[in-house]
């Protein structure tokens, strides 16, 4: 990707890290340990792809107000309490996330567990604040809905339990992009969707904004597959070999790595032509969504 790009990327990143802060919790009070933890896990870093995703689809559409905030710090937080979780002893037991010591290994596995369940509440009461900026804004009901429902069990969450369950068993190629959807596809939906519904987007252009992001979770996993196995401890910021470490069946030990490379080739293709046939335009938006799936960590 060229360098204007890059340097966008990195500004619009700034504007996003600020919105977190702004809506992020004091930690005071007797329960300020939690607090601490939360705001640990949401200040690790990381590529603050959905809230990216949420504002530009947003400005795409024409959308100009605060109203997007609350739901840029909101989708932010579901997906650092879905790492946190995920980062569990009982669940893939890793050490390190983005460079930095995983939230249970600094604060004890408790604090881990009790710092994800604050994050996912605190994301609606965030997204809430929505209803302060505009009360008269009939999309933000509809948006807090989708944010629910693609956070839940029809979404990241039933991807998730599903992937639990098939671990050490016979995989078939329905059941993984099944995962993949839900598991990562439901929150880019979450993101993009979000941004077309508060920015006033028709019904059938929220429709093909929903497939797009779909399509583009899907590779984005796929491309995960890949680098779990290409890439190095340094580049990804977390262990390389986790999904054989924990016996997982992913795209790449179902079809080999050349044929995961070019099932992200054509979903990637298929998710920004869908977005390219919109009225409307974003180029920094269909950049950003190759960036991803040619991304190295």
């Amino acid at each position: 990707m060229n360098r204007d790009f890059q340097e966008e990327l990195a500004a619009r990143t700034r504007q996003i890290e600020a919105v977190l802060a702004k809506y992020l919790p004091t930690a005071k009070g007797y329960q300020k340990t939690v607090i601490e933890a939360m705001n640990y896990s949401i200040q690790a870093g990381g590529k603050r792809l959905r809230p990216l995703l949420m504002w530009e689809t947003y400005r795409m559409f024409g959308g100009r107000s605060e109203v997007i905030e609350p739901f840029m710090a909101a989708i932010e937080m579901i997906h650092t309490y879905s790492l946190v979780h995920d980062d569990l002893p009982a669940m893939d037991n890793d050490q390190y996330r983005r460079g930095k010591k995983t939230t249970h290994v600094q604060f004890g596995e408790a604090m881990g567990i009790l710092a994800g369940d604050g994050l996912l509440n605190y994301a609606f009461e965030t997204a809430a604040k929505a209803f302060e900026i505009e009360p008269g804004n009939s999309q933000i009901g509809k948006a807090l809905s989708v944010l629910a429902q693609k956070a839940g069990i029809q979404g990241m969450l039933g991807g998730q339990c599903v992937d639990v369950e098939a671990e050490g068993s016979q995989v078939t190629e329905e059941m993984l992009t099944f995962i993949y959807r839900l598991k990562t596809g439901a929150l880019l939906e979450a993101s993009m969707l979000i941004g077309a519904i508060l920015a006033g987007a028709t019904g059938s252009e929220q429709n093909q904004v929903e497939q797009a992001a779909g399509e583009l979770g899907l590779a984005f996993q796929i491309q995960d597959d890949i680098l779990d196995v290409t890439s190095t401890t340094e580049e990804l910021g977390k262990p390389v070999g986790s999904d054989e470490k924990n016996h997982k069946v992913t795209w790449v030990t179902l079809f080999g790595i050349d044929e995961a490379k070019q099932q992200t080739g054509r979903l990637s293709r298929q998710s920004v032509e869908r977005m390219n046939a919109l009225v409307v335009k974003n180029e920094f938006l269909t950049s950003l969504m190759l960036e991803l799936i040619h991304r190295k960590k």
